[in-house]
């Protein structure tokens, strides 16, 4: 065996909880090459990720939501390119880590028809010759770093830790001094609690003498704006446009982050600094939730969670949180740093 090809082709923090498994298969094989597939999201976060030789970015046909449909003579070429990509590589084993709701068969298609001789899925379906190995998944509500070692461990692949990598890197975009990070975005509109709300939080926190400094991607530029000026607070400030590695650099250097349960929680996570998650019922608590920092994970139950909805069909309900907790949440945790 000489190169791999990892599969994980959805949003950023979901690349963050494959790095346990990234890491058990580097101890395992060190000899080997280790390659990632991943969406332009996930694969902002590789150049923080050790041992990664190359990372394919594609937009999966099949990993796109609340998007227009494209041209099916576009997807079509698209899909046929990829095949294209992955057999110029000459893989020897495909790895595909996906979530409980999603389908590993259009990937490992893709490595069948690129020749790929090994394809590993987590799959409770029969797929014919697609995949060599199909592994029954572990139950519901298993953790997916442990959902992905899981996967690896049918491979022979013994666990490492389940601690989260990442090496970010040294950065001038770093505030000086204490400071709260609070990240309202997140990867749909069901994981995000309201821009109002958030502001209020800022506001309250900022009110403590701690600064607060709000962030976003570049889409997320005038939800930003919206917290920062509905904060009206002049410790309540804009980070201002940083790249993934630059991110993880603040995150670590942040006294606490305040997030929905998106990419942010599991940079905090991977970087033992304590954080506060409006955390939304699309996903099931024990889904995803942070395990080596100090955290407090605020929601309400609903009957509907797990949901896995794009957009909540109600009134968000199981976001609704005084924002006057979520303020008293980072405060508290402002006194809780682990070891790191």
């Amino acid at each position: 065996m000489r190169r791999v090809l990892v599969v994980r082709a959805d949003n950023l923090g979901d690349v963050v909880l494959a790095t346990p498994a990234l890491r058990a298969l580097r101890l395992a094989v060190p000899h080997v090459a280790v390659d990632l597939l991943a969406s332009p999201v996930g694969a902002a976060v590789a150049p923080v990720i050790p041992g990664l030789r190359d990372v394919l970015t594609v937009s999966a046909s099949w990993q796109q939501a609340g998007v227009p449909a494209a041209p099916v003579a576009e997807v079509a070429a698209a899909e046929r390119a990829l095949v294209e990509r992955v057999a110029e590589r000459d893989y020897d084993v495909m790895i595909v880590f996906t979530s409980p709701t999603q389908s590993p068969w259009p990937v490992a298609h893709v490595g069948m028809l690129a020749g790929i001789p090994v394809r590993a899925v987590h799959s409770a379906e029969f797929g014919g010759a697609v995949a060599t190995h199909w592994v029954t998944p572990p139950p519901p509500g298993t953790h997916q770093v442990d959902r992905c070692l899981h996967l690896l461990h049918a491979l022979g692949v013994p666990p490492a830790g389940t601690e989260l990598e990442l090496v970010p890197p040294d950065t001038d975009r770093v505030p000086a001094g204490p400071f709260a990070l609070l990240a309202p975005g997140g990867s749909a509109p069901s994981k995000r609690y309201a821009a109002d709300r958030f502001a209020v939080a800022a506001r309250l926190v900022a009110e403590s003498g701690f600064p607060v400094v709000v962030t976003g991607s570049a889409k997320e530029a005038p939800l930003v704006e919206e917290v920062v000026t509905g904060a009206g607070h002049p410790l309540v400030t804009a980070l201002g446009e940083v790249d993934v590695p630059e991110l993880a650099a603040v995150v670590a250097a942040a006294d606490v982050v305040i997030c929905n349960n998106s990419g942010c929680l599991h940079l905090a996570d991977a970087a033992r600094t304590p954080v506060v998650v409006t955390y939304a019922g699309t996903e099931a608590r024990t889904d995803m939730p942070p395990r080596h920092a100090p955290a407090e994970l605020l929601d309400r139950p609903v009957s509907c969670s797990p949901c896995r909805q794009f957009r909540c069909p109600y009134h968000h309900e199981c976001l609704d949180i005084d924002p006057a907790e979520v303020a008293a949440a980072a405060v508290r945790l402002t006194g809780k740093v682990a070891v790191r």
